[in-house]
């Protein structure tokens, strides 16, 4: 147990979030590789681009499973292995870095929205509805896939916070965990928050 619990619970973390299965469920489903085409990014929303909306719902279910799998078994049992706060904040950063760099594939991955929710869902099931939400509000109002996640980046650490004591119970490394994931969203929405000033961003839906 201790310190190697932890090791073992960070690289199995990381390997969990390495699973692209926006590469996985295309190649199984026939379809074309997601990194060829669209945003080339290995998401559920370029995996929409092509047409394929049940292989876009898989791939969005599986990659939030995927950051929601090892919080949730480190908050289950953890406890009982010595593992504290610390451990599953650094359990959920693992696989939310796993997703944007994958070991798998070379190390060149998606931008960690449907991880990054999976992750959140696992630390604190209202905090992350509540971050779900927020997308969803955006996503629907403005057909910007982008533009949603980038909102819900910025919002959750606040939400995080402004709901310590009153809906959950906050902690230092879980909440540093929570903003760096969201400055790790920001960075990898780079190239469409520019887009966006520009005009020139792809709308929820919209084809090759």
């Amino acid at each position: 147990m201790g310190e190697w619990t932890v090791v073992v619970a960070v690289l199995a973390a990381y390997l969990v979030g390495s699973l692209s299965f926006a590469v996985v469920v295309s190649r199984l489903m026939g379809l074309s590789d997601p990194r060829t085409y669209g945003s080339k990014n290995p998401g559920a929303t370029n995996v929409l681009r092509s047409g394929n909306k049940a292989a876009a719902a898989v791939t969005l279910l599986l990659d939030a499973a995927k950051g929601w799998l090892p919080v949730w078994v480190v908050a289950q049992w953890g406890p009982g292995w010595g593992l504290g706060e610390g451990t599953l904040a650094m359990v959920g950063l693992a696989a939310f870095l796993g997703h944007l760099f994958p070991v798998f594939f070379g190390f060149k991955g998606g931008k960690g929205v449907a991880t990054a929710a999976g992750v959140l869902i696992g630390l604190q099931p209202w905090l992350g509805l509540a971050v779900l939400a927020s997308w969803v509000l955006v996503a629907v109002f403005f057909r910007y896939s982008s533009l949603a996640a980038i909102v819900a980046a910025v919002f959750a650490p606040f939400f995080y916070l402004f709901g310590g004591g009153v809906a959950w119970e906050t902690s230092g490394p879980v909440g540093l965990a929570i903003a760096a994931m969201g400055v790790l969203l920001l960075w990898r929405h780079a190239a469409n928050i520019q887009r966006l000033l520009a005009g020139q961003e792809s709308r929820i839906g919209s084809k090759k």
